[in-house]
């Protein structure tokens, strides 16, 4: 980013609230702490005996845990608060993180993925309602984009990190990478801290805690949302993809493109280098020519992101691979500030745990759906199907959801 941009970004962190500011830098370590082991955790599954459809199962049952704990946790925020919900989520990644490191064999990672997972949706149904509370709707998409950009940061550094830690322990494989988790833990402890002691919720929820009750707050989601059925139909396509290709891509890469620990973690780095240089500018374009039209402008690049890492004959097509999976952020980022623009304010707990219940049905069979295609066809028709699952979610963007750039919610 250049010193003007920079310094554009500086000053609209200043107006914002706290809690906004405090949230970045929480992110921002959550981040670095994920990205350590997240291009190497289906290896380290593999290598603690899994075969590549068991490691589908395996994967599939942190989609049960969001999906079963996802109504819950956003009624609960909206009662709660923000706060709560950060206190509660970050101990369970940290018990995640142990469960990981302790595991002898591959089935006590089940245990591991149905903790992580069920942190990750109390955590993550709280993170964009700090967005969706504390931005106002004309600047949503640049506020989103920008912590996303910050908070990716550290991703830069932290997969080679990893490769070094690996290096250092034994190489690719389990004895390698558990240093990985117990550097996690430590990690977890320390955002616990950070939330305790700074983290608080301005946000007026008095009329929240006066709520009818758990199902008719529920309902009240579909009543006063818009295009919700069509959104949750986006939003589970997009959570096959993503789970497909979070399970399956860097073992493609390693095992049949031969990629080891420092290509692997080259290519994570890559894909950090798109949202951190282009993310203010497709935030900026989001609020200027709308939502759809960046998620239409960036998809198709990590479309062919899948598409290089396929036919990749050497590596550096596997990072420039990388390089373009960073516009698959970019268009998330878009469309969660879609998400935040679709619900009034005051649901919006309830709207994101909806939401992490179809996402978390559509994860259990994204993984599975990979593992039969890996194993019974061929593992690039893993690839295809992701290629194909994000030429669907487009079509549905365009034809069945309307532009919430003008018509988003108001600010607080």
């Amino acid at each position: 980013m250049s010193g003007k941009t920079v310094q554009r970004a500086i000053d609209f962190i200043k107006r914002q609230e706290k809690p906004f500011k405090v949230n970045l830098v929480r992110a921002g370590s959550h981040y670095f702490l994920s990205s350590l082991s997240q291009q190497y955790q289906s290896i380290y599954v593999v290598g603690l005996g899994a075969t590549p459809l068991q490691l589908g199962f395996v994967n599939s049952v942190g989609g049960i845990a969001q999906a079963g704990i996802s109504i819950p946790s956003g009624w609960l925020a909206d009662k709660w608060g923000i706060r709560k919900m950060f206190l509660l989520g970050t101990p369970l990644m940290a018990l995640g993180a142990l469960i990981f490191a302790l595991a002898p064999d591959w089935t006590i990672t089940i245990a591991a993925i149905f903790v992580t997972m069920l942190s990750m949706q109390w955590v993550m149904t709280a993170c964009p309602m700090v967005c969706g509370s504390y931005l106002k709707n004309e600047v949503r998409a640049t506020g989103m984009q920008l912590c996303d950009t910050l908070s990716s940061v550290p991703g830069l550094i932290s997969p080679i990190i990893a490769a070094m830690i690996i290096t250092e322990f034994g190489g690719l494989n389990p004895e390698g990478i558990r240093p990985l988790y117990y550097l996690q833990v430590a990690g977890f402890a320390l955002i616990f801290v950070l939330i305790s002691k700074q983290y608080v919720d301005t946000v007026n929820n008095a009329s929240l805690r006066s709520s009818a009750g758990f199902v008719n707050d529920v309902k009240e989601v579909f009543g006063r949302g818009t295009r919700v059925k069509t959104w949750i139909a986006i939003t589970s396509l997009s959570a096959v993809s993503m789970f497909m290709s979070s399970t399956y891509l860097s073992l493609f890469a390693a095992e049949v493109k031969n990629a080891d620990q420092f290509i692997l973690g080259g290519m994570a780095t890559a894909s950090m280098l798109a949202p951190l240089m282009l993310s203010l500018f497709a935030g900026r374009l989001a609020d200027t020519i709308g939502r759809k039209k960046v998620i239409y402008l960036t998809t198709p690049l990590y479309c062919l992101s899948v598409v290089l890492l396929v036919y990749a004959p050497d590596t550096n097509t596997l990072l420039v691979s990388g390089l373009l999976q960073g516009f698959y952020m970019l268009s998330g980022v878009t469309q969660a500030a879609m998400s935040a623009e679709l619900m009034p304010i005051p649901l919006l707990g309830r709207w994101y745990g909806v939401l992490g219940v179809f996402s978390g049905l559509a994860s259990v069979i994204g993984p599975i759906i990979g593992g039969l295609l890996w194993s019974i066809i061929g593992p690039v028709y893993v690839f295809a199907f992701i290629i194909f699952i994000q030429i669907l979610r487009l079509v549905i963007l365009r034809f069945g959801m309307p532009e919430t750039l003008k018509t988003g919610q108001p600010s607080h």
